[in-house]
């Protein structure tokens, strides 16, 4: 066999496995999890740490490899026709045509490439040495390619942003996605989504209506007001003077009792004035992260809302706040079903209207919006335009609604039907057809 010819086909198949490498090492690199890459870094990965170190600049990564790929194998074609065209002819340009075609279809992509999705972060743990090597030598010649395609992007409007952040919407979309591919729990996905939400949520999403706040009057003697707070669970309650909107400060039942214990078990004569703390006021625009921060910092559990003209709308604790991150949390005497919400035989809910829409998504594992509405009554009548009498029914976004109870212009109660799981009506319809 002539010398020339051995070393040509050697040449070939090297510049091959060179095209397989680059091809396969930019699948991987740009498929790898970055989240494991930085854990296994942490944990002392030498090659995770190259890993990371390569895809912290995906632009310059994939230009150098592509460079290098495109190289070899219009290298290994050129030769290819070269050798040929001594035996072929003219020929030999349609023959290198066809069987480069293949042999980079089949060697130089497709298997690689095939490879380093099976694989992935094995196949870029491999292969991030040698590539670093490839970007270091390739890099200037990338870098100057990159700001000149960058210029012609830019004269159509084009400019440049950053890829590699992860966003809060791509975690969540992540999170979802794999709880429905069952890797993630239901519980977890709460968990993460409750997090990212604290962002976007305020205060106002979360906080206890003034009609539900307990509060006691400071015109009331020492002996009522401890008989409210030792009928109540709550650990902090509003005080008024004069009339309800004029909060003055705010009780705390353990402060209570000590007075209560130190004077010999009687509430008469207690000064309750002296046990009263300031109140501190959050307007209801405030997200819940910066409420959380403000609560570390202050080194408090409760805050009063109000709107922006001062007047008052409810009240937010830091336990509000940690029930949209881990759901609620029943105590030793609550039941473990949602509150304000009741499973009825037939698959309906009788739900309470002030029941917040996040609440009974988590509890039931529905989709309804909360975009437009904090509750499910006030979701009801931002759909209906109106304020529904009882015994009306509505359906929205695939669920039914019937109103069962309303007072003055407060939606109480709901009867919610939601959407059939069942998926062989259609089938049954089809075959009837």
């Amino acid at each position: 066999m002539d010398t020339t010819l051995v070393i040509s086909l050697f040449a070939i198949i090297a510049l091959m496995a060179a095209g397989a490498f680059f091809a396969g090492s930019e699948t991987a690199l740009t498929a790898v999890s970055r989240g494991k890459m930085h854990q296994l870094a942490k944990d002392g990965s030498d090659a995770a740490a190259k890993v990371n170190k390569l895809i912290g600049n995906r632009q310059r990564l994939i230009g150098a490899l592509l460079l290098g790929n495109t190289f070899v194998e219009i290298l290994a074609s050129s030769i290819a026709t070269s050798v040929l065209e001594v035996r072929f002819g003219p020929q030999a340009v349609a023959i290198v045509a066809v069987i480069m075609t293949l042999l980079i279809l089949v060697f130089g992509e497709v298997l690689p490439k095939t490879l380093a999705i099976a694989r992935t972060d094995r196949f870029a743990l491999a292969t991030a040495a040698p590539v670093l090597h490839v970007v270091r030598i390739l890099g200037p010649i990338v870098g100057s390619v990159q700001s000149f395609v960058w210029r012609l992007l830019r004269l159509f409007g084009v400019k440049e942003e950053d890829s590699t952040a992860l966003t809060h919407d791509e975690i969540r979309g992540t999170v979802f996605l794999h709880h429905q591919e069952g890797t993630v729990e239901r519980e977890s996905r709460d968990m993460i989504s409750g997090v990212l939400d604290l962002r976007e949520l305020s205060v106002g999403d979360v906080m206890i209506h003034r009609k539900n706040m307990m509060t006691v009057s400071a015109d009331q003697s020492a002996d009522q007001i401890v008989r409210a707070l030792m009928a109540t669970h709550h650990a902090r309650v509003p005080v008024w003077r004069e009339q309800p909107e004029n909060i003055v400060g705010v009780l705390h039942t353990k402060d209570v009792v000590r007075a209560v214990l130190a004077n010999r078990l009687s509430p008469k004569g207690l000064d309750i004035d002296t046990l009263i703390t300031p109140p501190w006021f959050v307007p209801e625009t405030m997200a819940l992260e910066e409420l959380l921060d403000a609560f570390r910092e202050k080194r408090s559990h409760f805050a009063l809302v109000v709107d922006e003209y001062g007047m008052i709308l409810g009240l937010v604790t830091r336990e509000d706040i940690l029930d949209e991150v881990f759901g609620r949390i029943p105590d030793e005497h609550g039941a473990m079903v949602q509150a304000g919400i009741r499973p009825q035989p037939d698959g309906s809910f009788y739900v309470d209207g002030v029941t917040t829409i996040r609440d009974i998504n988590r509890a039931l594992d529905w989709n309804l919006p909360d975009d437009e509405a904090t509750t499910l009554a006030g979701l009801v009548i931002h759909e209906a335009r109106t304020i529904p009498d009882i015994g009306q029914r509505f359906a929205f976004y695939g669920y039914k609604f019937e109103i069962l109870r309303r007072q003055r212009n407060q939606i109480t109660a709901l009867r919610v039907m939601p959407p059939e799981k069942t998926t062989d009506a259609k089938d049954r319809n089809a075959e009837a057809k």
